[in-house]
């Protein structure tokens, strides 16, 4: 009886079995091939088909999109930076957002919070580790090497603008996709140099862009040859206090201890505060760099603070370094921050070869000029208003010549009554708008209404365009 019921069950599992593999394989006729592996775009589907609810789709956490509305300041940012840097003679250059991860590891340093705690990173089919970019000295040192631009002889001036990623917690002017303008200066010891990199910074931010509460944040972080010591004075002083930072510092304190001045929490600062100061251990040769750049500072009237705990979130940096905030920014106040790195591209493969530079967290400065740039948001609009069919002709010419001479001119082809033509040029913050109806058609002057003051004139049609153009720049 016992070995009946075994065998009644082995039949009716045999029989399940054989229908699952029919609704799965229904052209298969009993065969049992391996099947195909799947896709993770077949689990979604399989997701999907299960609810019958649509749900909208969304971006991913910490990343965002940047709207047309948004891309005006943008665009305004970068062009202000570009001219600044055409000024000072630099090349923009573009590097992957994808890399190696071993070279963010061997630049960046493998105890910093970016490589240790933010980079995003995964295996490809090849099993090689790759890295979304977290930071581009490392990618414009990386190509300065393998297209071996040293070999062209001289200083070389680049610059660039890009994203960047790191898993951060997303808060304001933060995000896990951000953006940064950057500026690299490679074949130079000199610092001349460093003055005219933080003479960059700020003409770029003050004088450009308008960004108030500015400070420059100054101090070195000394050479190969002063800074061991520092750090071991450094490492004994950890000894005592260690056990009363924060998780982070604890465990820097014995990988990198210089590391630990980096610290943002509030509760370490004033054990942090207590801590042997690097300026007090500098070597003849750092102590004169440092007192020549703050020479070339005073000489070009830029004002500085000597922030002796100041160091950057990087390893590779030596001797300058630097960091511009502004108060319009709240508590997270960084808008720029870089050094000098000599010693970076022969840690990558390269020939010994001098560097500085700096990165400026586009997302913040943005942030930090939108108020002045929000007033002149569309201050050179032209729109054109027109009134019946037979007049929608002429404005359309008058439109694409106003163009061709490079303004900004705003069209709507739908019709509109005068009223609501006029509500919407002032939504738009147009400068001007023009106004054709027959009549104006027929006596060869358009109506130009300034829509700041509410002023109108009529202006012949075959000068309108030298009126708006001396009006509007």
């Amino acid at each position: 009886m016992g070995t009946l019921r075994l065998v009644g069950e082995s039949v009716r599992k045999s029989r399940r079995l054989r229908k699952a593999r029919s609704l799965r394989y229904p052209n298969d006729r009993g065969r049992n091939p391996s099947p195909e592996p799947r896709s993770p775009i077949s689990n979604l589907n399989d997701r999907e088909n299960v609810s019958q609810k649509t749900e909208p789709v969304r971006s991913v956490k910490g990343v965002r999109d940047l709207l047309p509305k948004e891309m005006q300041l943008w665009q305004r940012v970068e062009e202000a930076t570009r001219a600044v840097f055409s000024t000072y003679n630099f090349q923009e250059i573009r590097t992957p957002v994808l890399e190696y991860t071993s070279l963010f590891a061997r630049s960046v340093g493998p105890d910093t919070d970016i490589v240790s705690k933010e980079m995003f990173t995964f295996e490809d089919s090849d099993r090689e580790s790759l890295t979304l970019r977290p930071e581009a000295t490392a990618s414009v040192i990386r190509a300065y090497i393998e297209h071996s631009l040293y070999n062209e002889g001289g200083i070389h001036k680049l610059f660039y603008m890009g994203p960047m990623f790191r898993r951060e917690r997303p808060q304001k002017g933060r995000f896990r996709q951000f953006y940064q303008i950057g500026a690299e200066v490679l074949g130079s010891m000199e610092p001349g140099t460093d003055a005219e990199v933080l003479e960059i910074l700020h003409v770029l931010i003050t004088e450009r862009l308008g960004i108030r509460e500015v400070n420059l944040l100054l101090n070195s972080v000394g050479c190969s040859e002063c800074r061991p010591r520092y750090v071991a004075a450094l490492r004994q002083a950890l000894e005592g206090v260690k056990q009363n930072l924060c998780v982070d510092c604890q465990r820097r304190a014995e990988s990198n201890p210089l590391r630990v001045l980096d610290c943002k929490v509030e509760a370490d600062q004033p054990l942090i505060g207590k801590l042997p100061r690097i300026l007090d251990y500098l070597c003849e040769a750092c102590r004169l760099h440092l007192d020549e750049v703050k020479k070339g500072l005073n000489q070009r009237k830029i004002n500085y603070e000597i922030t002796p705990r100041l160091v950057r979130g990087l390893d590779y940096y030596v001797r300058t370094t630097f960091e511009m905030t502004s108060g319009t920014l709240g508590a997270q106040n960084a808008l720029a921050g870089g050094g000098r790195y000599d010693g970076l591209v022969e840690l990558l493969g390269g020939p010994r070869t001098p560097g500085i530079g700096f990165a400026i967290g586009e997302d913040r400065l943005v942030l930090a000029h939108q108020s002045a740039a929000t007033q002149e948001a569309g201050a050179n609009l032209i729109y054109i208003a027109w009134l019946e069919d037979n007049s929608l002709a002429a404005a359309s010419d008058l439109a694409r010549e106003l163009r061709q001479s490079n303004q900004r001119v705003e069209l709507v082809y739908s019709p509109m009554k005068m009223k609501k033509s006029l509500a919407t040029a002032n939504r738009l913050n147009a400068r001007f708008a023009v106004i054709i109806g027959p009549d104006e058609i027929e006596t060869g002057r358009y109506q130009v209404k300034d829509m700041a003051s509410g002023q109108q004139e009529p202006v012949d049609r075959t000068g309108i365009g030298v009126y708006l153009q001396s009006r509007t720049g």
